[in-house]
């Protein structure tokens, strides 16, 4: 059994996607809102295959999490964002006629002392009835999103979503999963990391952990540093020295059968830079393979560019150039520990966990190849 870890989680904003044209039968909708330090996000999609088709979304950075490291508290002007926020994403539900759904907070609402008050006001002013859930449960659903980019020829997988707040991090054995059954294997973990007995071939949960260090709070942790450089490395060393309770910390690791699949904005903004993109596209991030090699290339262009230079490049940008350094200290203290030819970019996390555990738990997901 997994020891008792530090509260955590959060993660990048990623822009509004747009809602599909066809309209849905209501019946089949189920909905997903994470609420995390820095962003709301939200998806109502439909059960398609062994999968889920997106028939709305939404993303905005509300920075729920601003001042809270330093005041215990959440602030008035960032829970009226949040709540503006939410009243859209009440509209949404309300015009999708949508009755399924899991709205759930993270990070800053588990350690704000008015988080309670927060939630009620929501309640008063949206309808929406949010639910601030622990982080193991967290860290399996970021697992459960990440469940299709498994490879078939994994043997120990490491799943890494960097959030705004904490980062999880969960270290996964399915050497005795029969290759074709692994991605569902992981699936199967949004039922608990220790489940009961299954007739199923089961994954191993060796460890997992919540180190409460995400983008913004080990961005706030070393705001007083002037110096990039040594910010950027002070943030990395800091952040690998919170890993010294997670067992697989003390053990190095072959690449060969070793996977990593990294889901935050974080890894999907390397990816995007990695390939040159001007514009991002998520068709192109979402399960894309990097090397240790490859990301640590990216991260010392970043750090080239200084901050004037990461608020100019468009696939970074002003509001985005302090976080991503954050990310990429953290980044590249997992890489440190544990370098890999096979680093999966999860363009996905919290809000489809939550939508497969839902569509899962209802049976209506096939029960086929991913």
């Amino acid at each position: 059994m997994a020891p008792k870890r530090s509260d955590g989680a959060g993660a990048f904003p990623k822009a509004v996607e747009s809602p599909a044209p066809v309209p849905s039968d209501p019946a089949t909708l189920y909905a997903a809102l994470d609420l995390g330090t820095n962003s709301c996000r939200m998806l109502i999609a439909q059960p398609k295959g062994s999968g889920f088709h997106v028939v709305d979304s939404f993303s905005k950075s509300v920075q729920l999490g601003t001042g809270l490291e330093r005041t215990g508290r959440l602030s008035r002007s960032s829970m009226a964002r949040t709540v503006q926020a939410l009243r859209i994403c009440q509209q949404k539900l309300k015009r999708n006629k949508v009755t399924r759904m899991r709205l759930v907070a993270t990070e800053a609402c588990r350690r704000a002392g008015n988080a309670p008050e927060f939630i009620q006001q929501v309640r008063r002013e949206t309808g929406l009835i949010l639910e601030i859930i622990q982080p193991e449960e967290e860290a399996r659903l970021a697992v459960v999103s990440c469940a299709p980019l498994v490879s078939t020829r994994t043997e120990n997988l490491l799943v890494v979503d960097i959030g705004g707040g904490s980062t999880e991090l969960v270290w996964i054995d399915i050497t005795k999963v029969p290759q074709r059954d692994r991605p569902k294997a992981i699936m199967r973990l949004h039922a608990g990391f220790n489940p009961a007995h299954s007739p199923f071939p089961a994954a191993r949960v060796v460890d997992w952990i919540s180190v409460p260090l995400g983008v913004a709070t080990l961005r706030d942790q070393f705001s007083d540093v002037e110096d990039d450089s040594a910010r950027f490395a002070l943030m990395s060393w800091f952040f690998e020295e919170n890993l010294t309770e997670f067992a697989p910390y003390k053990d190095e690791q072959a690449r060969k059968g070793f996977q990593i699949v990294g889901t935050s904005g974080t890894v999907t903004t390397v990816a995007a830079t990695h390939l040159g993109l001007k514009r991002y596209d998520r068709t192109k991030v979402d399960g894309l393979r990097m090397t240790s090699d490859q990301i640590d290339k990216v991260i010392h262009g970043y750090l080239r560019l200084g901050p004037k230079g990461r608020r100019r490049d468009p696939r970074i940008g002003e509001d985005r150039q302090a976080l991503i350094m954050s990310g990429s200290a953290i980044l590249q203290a997992l890489l440190r520990c544990w370098p890999t030819d096979q680093l999966s970019v999860a363009d996905r996390g919290l809000r489809e966990g939550l939508l497969y555990a839902q569509m899962s738990a209802d049976g209506a997901l096939e029960d086929g190849p991913f």
